[in-house]
């Protein structure tokens, strides 16, 4: 049963990744100042990028948007976050979110994180 949701988690991003695609291909200018933007919004500054990566997990979790959640947790792992880091954030998203937060994090994100992790060894 695990395995098959890690390829579900895999295949979320493959499928966001096409999406994207597709819609570039329709909408190339937007596409390319979104790109742009967001490379820009999450590139090295005052803040770290590591940081920027939690952030917009937690956003992310807290406006229940699932292809960012899995994203923004691999942004996480791959900025080298800690399990730890990552869910005391999620605690600071859970205190604004409440229960929708929770629940995101207790399934979405901890299983994003622990194919993550499998895949590092």
């Amino acid at each position: 049963m695990e395995h098959q949701h890690e390829t579900s988690i895999e295949q979320h991003l493959i499928h966001y990744k096409e999406g994207l695609g597709n819609y570039q291909k329709s909408m190339p200018e937007l596409v390319s100042a979104f790109n742009h933007f967001t490379e820009t919004a999450f590139s090295e500054g005052e803040i770290p990028q590591k940081y920027k990566q939690l952030m917009a997990l937690c956003i992310s979790i807290y406006s229940q948007n699932e292809h960012c959640m899995i994203y923004h947790t691999k942004g996480c792992v791959d900025n080298g976050c800690t399990e730890q880091e990552i869910m005391e954030s999620i605690g600071v998203a859970a205190a604004i979110g409440g229960g929708a937060v929770m629940s995101q994090a207790a399934t979405i994100v901890r299983d994003s994180m622990s194919q993550l992790k499998q895949q590092s060894h």
